[in-house]
């Protein structure tokens, strides 16, 4: 048990997906505007990144290794996260119409974002178990709805201040990012 919650804080933490790892940066900086909207995409990207990561294990323990096949470990992870992003963009059109339509062309961002498969690759990498992969999964999902969930919070209060034109729009934003991820650098320590 002590190792799980070592994996979910060092993954959610630590080694932060986007602040850390520069993962994930295309949804990270374009659904963060609004707070609402941010943690919609993070719950999302919760329940996408935590099921392929416990599916992509599996189809990699128990059918890729056996039969000698890790060559075609890229193309399979590609395969289950376009359908689980798939499955979630059903679910979301039908449930609730208008996170459907505030995520936008982001949703079916998720299939190309380089963080979903990053987990999954860095599972096998680590040689982590169906279990420790998907709890990693989740803990780096968790690290990614923290780091949109803030910088939609700072950018929503940035609306309300006078920037200097020559930063306004996207280099206040970077340099916001910028600084969280220093900002994250202080949880190395844990």
């Amino acid at each position: 048990m002590k190792e799980l919650i070592m994996i979910i804080v060092g993954s959610a933490l630590v080694n932060n997906v986007v602040l850390s790892q520069f993962l994930g940066l295309c949804p990270f900086l374009g659904v963060s505007k609004k707070t609402n909207t941010a943690a919609g995409m993070g719950a999302a990207v919760i329940f996408v990144i935590t099921i392929a990561s416990a599916l992509c294990s599996v189809i990699y323990l128990y059918l890729l290794v056996p039969l000698g096949m890790e060559y075609l470990q890229t193309i399979v992870f590609i395969l289950v996260i376009a359908c689980l992003v798939q499955f979630v963009e059903l679910v979301l059109k039908k449930y609730s119409r208008p996170l459907y339509n505030a995520l936008g062309v982001y949703l079916p961002l998720i299939t190309t974002n380089c963080a979903v498969l990053g987990v999954a690759l860095i599972n096998v990498t680590d040689n982590y178990n169906v279990l420790q992969s998907t709890v990693n999964g989740f803990g780096i999902a968790a690290g990614f709805t923290i780091a949109i969930v803030i910088m939609a919070g700072i950018r929503e209060k940035i609306e309300y201040n006078d920037v200097t034109k020559s930063f306004q729009g996207s280099p206040i934003v970077l340099i916001t990012a910028g600084l969280m991820a220093l900002a994250f650098l202080g949880f190395a320590g844990l």
